[in-house]
């Protein structure tokens, strides 16, 4: 049975990964200019990347920016998402494959922290 202090660094790590994700999401509404917002996503992303560096990261970047990317496509082609933005690329706003990928680079960090947490 892991420890208090196990479980307590378990949940903060999953914790710091979904926050900045809240963060992300809420300033959807907040930024209107999608060119600034695709900016601010990319830095987010960098400084990712930058303070705990792993190749992993990198693979999940690159399929987070791709498959859901073609996925939204796809969804839009079809009419069953529309995007009300000022920058649309193939009907999705530029900003959303950045979002995706670091939505998949924070899904593989908190499986690693859970798969850690198990062992």
């Amino acid at each position: 049975m892991p420890s208090i202090l196990a479980k307590i660094l378990l949940v903060s790590r999953i914790v710091t990964s979904i926050l900045p994700i809240v963060v992300m999401l809420g300033l959807i509404p907040l930024v209107r200019n999608d060119v600034v917002l695709a900016g601010v996503y990319a830095l987010f992303i960098v400084v990712t990347l930058t303070v705990r560096q792993d190749k992993k990261d990198l693979a999940f970047l690159a399929i987070g920016l791709v498959i859901p990317t073609i996925g939204e496509i796809l969804f839009v082609a079809t009419g069953v998402e529309v995007f009300k933005r000022d920058l649309l690329v193939f009907g999705i706003p530029v900003w959303l494959p950045l979002l995706w990928g670091y939505v998949f680079i924070m899904m593989r960090r908190g499986v690693a922290a859970l798969e850690k947490y198990v062992r």
